[in-house]
């Protein structure tokens, strides 16, 4: 089911309690219709987040509902899909095997997302269907997507992405959690607000902290919520809940079972049952948030896919806002480690300027550019750690990190350029390294040349030249730099890693200056 240029497409979300399918029509416009919007039950999420593996019966159930879906694309003609995957299937043992059950039964390939990527996708969403978005980002905006297996919470201050944190304390990963104790007290509604805030109180001051106005709520029980609050069911995209009703739903549930949850309400008996925790949530953050009302756009992840989707071939607008999400939640994540930001933000510069002046060279594009970019913005962060070793620590920092909208690949490709900036260079018997294919270690290896060169040229953190221009002249690149002060220890450092980058790139660096 491939096509280079798609009219009809498919987006299926294998969630943790649901697999859901959207079929849309994407116009010449780059708007979409939706034609199809299914959803059907599962147990991956209970399976995984009780016992770590995905059941035998739980993966024929899965498989069969997959198959029903592939029958509808077929019905419509779909030529091109995208299937993804969030914690349900990303955290249990046997992954590996369910995904490979899914494509010899159905076909689809499914493709896990981590963290990172699922908020990045939910957000690309959010800006397609809150018709006020750009507005609330400048003015600022808290946002929380309550999912089976966990919370994923942003904030948006002054136009640019402050933060943004992904929290196991999803509603259905509470009751595997902390579920037994329900027998064994009276207030069980009160420990699991205790374990919750336990979970959040830091983040939650960090929030109180910037007077934040605006509130964004996402997942799946904020359709039952902005029915039971409003008294009607929600039409349309964007919808508005007032935070005094949800506040009053919350001292109502604190007092109930779920059985008496879904008899008050008429819900499902999961309905109810993951209603509590996603009221607690809400009602946590509220107290951080001065909110009036919280929107809800009643939007979901395959919407964020499809919007991807749409950035992809028509090279929107909002791709580029997202793009300047990456960055600026990159910047936050090194000020958390503690990085000089004035060296930081020198190094990026010269990196990136030397990677757009010998573009015809190395022959890399706009992603691998990006990826330079993060890696010159967290190259120090591993002095946060270890002064003496800390471009390793640096590598690892990057590798454990969620960063929005990058793969683990990304991210794995990323923390090697970060690993190998200063004076130790990429090697086939390093795991990090060799466990990537061989064209991503050859676009490693030429990322590191970049940005090895780029720190040489602020190694005193002192910011000793300006306007960097590179001229290649008989094999060698001239690097011409205006300088303000002596440069015998950056062209003593400079001249050791040209040697990388000469044997990488063919080209012999060479630093020449005036002034």
């Amino acid at each position: 089911m491939e096509n280079t240029r798609p009219g009809l497409v498919a987006v299926i979300d294998v969630g943790s309690n649901a697999l859901r399918m959207i079929i849309a029509e994407i116009k010449s416009t780059g708007k979409s219709v939706i034609l199809e919007n299914v959803k059907k039950s599962v147990r991956i999420g209970r399976d995984t987040f009780a016992s770590g593996r995905i059941s035998i019966p739980t993966i024929h159930d899965t498989c069969e509902i997959l198959n029903n879906f592939v029958k509808l694309m077929k019905d419509y003609r779909v030529k091109y899909y995208e299937a993804v995957a969030t914690s349900g299937i990303r955290e249990a043992k046997n992954r590996n095997y369910i995904l490979e059950q899914i494509r010899v039964t159905t076909g689809l390939e499914v493709r896990i997302i981590n963290n990172a990527e699922e908020r990045f996708f939910t957000y690309k969403g959010i800006r397609e269907h809150v018709t006020e978005s750009p507005v609330i980002r400048q003015e600022g905006v808290f946002i929380i997507d309550i999912g089976s297996g966990g919370v994923e919470i942003s904030l948006y201050h002054h136009g640019s992405l402050h933060f943004t944190e992904y929290l196991k304390v999803g509603s259905l990963r509470l009751w595997e959690n902390i579920g037994e104790l329900e027998h064994k007290t009276l207030d069980f509604p009160k420990v699991m607000e205790e374990y919750i805030e336990s979970r959040i109180y830091l983040l939650k001051r960090q929030i109180q902290s910037l007077g934040i106005r605006n509130f964004i709520g996402l997942g799946g029980e904020l359709r039952n919520i902005y029915h039971i609050c409003k008294g009607v069911k929600p039409i349309g995209k964007d919808k508005d809940v007032e935070s005094v009703l949800v506040i009053e739903l919350y001292s109502k549930l604190m007092v109930m079972t779920v059985e008496q949850i879904m008899k008050e309400y008429h819900l499902e008996y999961e309905q109810a049952r993951n209603l509590l925790p996603s009221v607690i949530l809400l009602n946590s953050f509220l107290q951080a948030v001065s909110a009036e009302t919280i929107i809800t756009p009643l939007i979901s992840l395959r919407h964020g896919v499809l919007a991807d989707i749409i950035d992809r071939m028509y090279d929107t607008v909002r791709k580029a806002d997202f793009i300047n999400d990456i960055i600026s939640s990159t910047r936050y994540m090194g000020k958390k480690f503690g990085i000089d930001e004035v060296h930081s933000a020198r190094v990026e510069e010269l990196a990136l300027t030397i990677f757009d002046q010998i573009e015809d060279i190395h022959n890399l594009g706009e992603r691998e550019r990006l990826y330079l970019q993060i890696a010159a913005i967290l190259h120090d962060t591993g002095k946060f750690i270890d002064h003496n070793f800390h471009a390793i620590y640096s590598g690892e920092i990057v590798r454990s990190q969620d960063i929005i909208g990058l793969s683990n690949r990304e991210l794995r490709i990323i923390s090697n350029i970060v690993r190998y900036h200063d004076e130790e260079e990429p090697q086939h018997f390093h795991d990090n390294y060799n466990s990537l294919d061989y064209q991503d270690q050859i676009m490693i290896s030429k990322l590191v040349a970049c940005l090895k060169l780029a720190n040489t040229l602020d190694v005193s953190h002192k910011q000793k030249i300006e306007n960097l221009k590179i001229v290649s002249q008989e094999g060698k690149l001239h690097f011409i730099v205006d300088k303000r002060d002596d440069l015998v220890l950056e062209k003593w450092f400079f001249d050791d890693r040209a040697k990388f980058f000469e044997e990488v790139l063919g080209w012999k660096p060479v630093l020449l200056y005036k002034g």
